[in-house]
């Protein structure tokens, strides 16, 4: 496909700005919603650039220069975007923070990356960071975004215009190889790495993503809005929301995923994008809705699921099927979909494998899910879902994006090249040459095949297969995925590298096993009650019994453990796009782990 004009102009990623608003005959269109008070407010275009304007002023005048690296740690919203803009604007690097990571990789990001200033959220992250100034590194400029104010980037904007040819200037300086940003990777082992990503590397992605809606006129004008909850730091969200930004799709801020289900509800979004356990919990709760029916309105709601999870992608499955879908869209997969707002049509998935049922039950619901595939060094995507007929494949990431090969190592490891990879790990160049080769092949460390040719398949993360005692390779996340498509189980972690078998350690739903307990008059008192109950730890045998009856004996799980605690980001478990972070679990349950391993403690499968 051949671009369009307003992308022959877009070379670097704040280029963006002067298309935001501006779309076809909509004049100043909405660029961003968020909430004031408790209201939706919406901002155009015009007032888009007028407050990256004012705040370019203040942040040239403030003494940063091309090159700075300068430090967020934003949630979501439109000022995220007005910083990022300025920044770029100005030749200075973005170095996003996730708000709920640790202090010690806030201040070891903070010192790799040779960070002066720093914007944060609130006020008490701005005490938690000045706090670091008294811990031995050193003075930090902090400014948060929230009050008025000594201390409050309100202050930094600026109405002085004299210095309107000096910004000019320097944005014309900013070439599209210069460094945009370095994001750290949130890592599930050791310190982060700071992946440096040129202008070049990000445009490039944004545009390709943007030219899959072009390619679907039909669907484009039908994409009004978009939901954004995902943390703006993570490179998947960010490409998504300069993708909104260039199609003239309104992208409505979501600041915590506890507001989600109202947020459905008052934007009724078009698209979105999520991780694949964000949209296995809003399944979840539509079928915890259906435990309570009974009688013919339970029988049709289980009828209407099992249809759902017989979807084959352009009607493969004959009239006969799409007369008896037709049903069970309006009469229960409607429901479902009007919880999500009603208007709902695209879900893109990445971060983590999709199940391949769940993806079927959103697209009977008539929600197109669009897996895709990708990694910050690759500014992310890969690979993804498109709208043309062949353009979805289930069970794999979708073809490639274009400008971006892959080749498939002798060892089945996948290899990207393009102009999306990135530039290296920012003061690491040994770690960068050995993912990085001289023919600019980047190993990505997952494994995986072709699919005819055209569609990437996921097998597993090559550095997270372990081996057993036995000799035996076990591939965890293929196992966790299929436990966690249990009712019953809210998050699991396979372990037992050079151990002589695997075993699991599981998280129980809680609201699910609750409800059960009460269906079968099962008295309890604390959560840690309800999991030594005899009929509750029976039911969980035959639960990992039934999933390890899908995989060859020396990968079952013989031995498990159910542990009361909730694993989130927080409290560490979690990564910011809700991967495991194995190292963490491992160090916080090393003692009920080797008792699992040699006193035969927990749960025999």
């Amino acid at each position: 496909m051949v671009p369009g004009p307003e992308h022959r102009a877009i070379t670097r990623v704040f280029d963006i700005l002067e298309h935001c608003g501006r779309r076809g005959k909509r004049g100043d269109a909405p660029v961003f919603g968020f909430k004031v008070e408790g209201n939706w407010q919406t901002l155009g275009g015009d007032g888009y650039r007028e407050q990256v304007l004012r705040l370019s002023r203040g942040l040239m005048a403030l003494g940063i220069g091309q090159g700075e690296r300068v430090a967020t740690i934003l949630r979501n919203g439109p000022e995220w975007n007005f910083l990022d803009m300025a920044l770029l604007r100005l030749g200075a690097v973005q170095v996003p923070v996730y708000p709920t990571i640790s202090q010690h990789n806030i201040a070891y990001i903070l010192r790799d990356a040779g960070v002066k200033y720093v914007f944060c959220a609130d006020t008490e992250l701005r005490e938690s960071i000045r706090s670091l100034s008294a811990q031995g590194m050193a003075a930090l400029k902090v400014y948060t975004v929230k009050g008025e104010g000594p201390g409050t980037w309100g202050e930094l904007f600026s109405e002085d215009t004299t210095l309107d040819e000096s910004l000019r200037q320097r944005a014309g300086e900013v070439q599209p190889g210069d460094l945009a940003t370095v994001i750290y990777t949130s890592g599930t082992t050791g310190n982060p790495k700071g992946v440096m990503l040129t202008h070049a590397n990000i445009v490039s992605n944004f545009l390709a993503v943007s030219a899959i809606l072009e390619d679907a006129p039909d669907y484009r004008r039908r994409l009004k809005r978009a939901l954004s909850f995902l943390p703006l730091c993570h490179v998947y969200e960010r490409i998504l929301n300069y993708m909104y930004q260039n199609m003239g799709i309104t992208v409505y801020y979501v600041s915590s995923l506890e507001f989600l289900r109202d947020s459905f509800r008052e934007v009724r979004p078009d698209i979105l994008c999520a991780v694949p356990r964000v949209l296995e919990k809003t399944y979840e709760r539509f079928v915890m809705r259906g435990k309570y029916l009974r009688g013919n309105s339970r029988r049709l709601f289980v009828h209407s699921l099992q249809l759902a999870h017989r979807y084959e992608l352009n009607r493969a499955n004959g009239k006969g099927y799409a007369f008896r879908l037709f049903l069970a869209r309006w009469l229960v997969l409607r429901h479902w979909r009007k919880a999500m707002g009603g208007r709902l049509r695209v879900i893109v998935s990445g971060g983590a494998s999709l199940n391949e049922h769940l993806a079927r039950v959103y697209w009977a619901a008539g929600i197109r899910v669009m897996e895709g595939y990708g990694l910050t060094e690759t500014s992310p995507v890969v690979s993804v879902g498109t709208f043309a007929p062949d353009g979805v494949r289930f069970g794999t990431v979708g073809p490639l994006i274009r400008g971006v090969e892959v080749k498939i190592a002798s060892d089945g490891e996948i290899l990207v090249r393009g102009p999306n990879v990135m530039a290296g790990y920012l003061n690491a160049p040994e770690r960068t040459a050995k993912v990085l080769d001289e023919e600019g092949w980047l190993h990505t460390g997952d494994v995986g095949t072709m699919v005819d040719g055209r569609y990437l398949r996921i097998t597993d993360r090559k550095k997270e297969i372990f081996k057993t005692s036995g000799g035996k390779y076990i591939a965890p996340q293929v196992l966790e995925t299929r436990f966690r498509e249990s009712e019953f189980i809210e998050n699991v972690i396979v372990i037992g590298e050079n151990r002589n078998y695997a075993a699991a350690l599981i998280v129980p739903s809680r609201s699910y096993l609750s409800t059960w307990c009460a269906d079968k008059g099962i008295p309890w008192r604390t959560d840690a009650e309800m999991l030594m109950d005899p009929a509750v730890v029976n039911r969980f045998r035959l639960e990992v019994a039934s999933i390890n009856a899908h995989f060859d004996h020396t990968e079952q799980v013989k031995r498990f453990a159910l542990v009361s605690d909730d694993w989130t980001v927080e409290t560490g478990e979690l990564s910011p796009t809700l991967k495991l972070r194995r190292n963490e679990i491992m160090h916080r349950y090393a003692g009920l782990i080797e008792a699992l391993y040699r006193n035969n403690a927990g749960i025999s499968a």
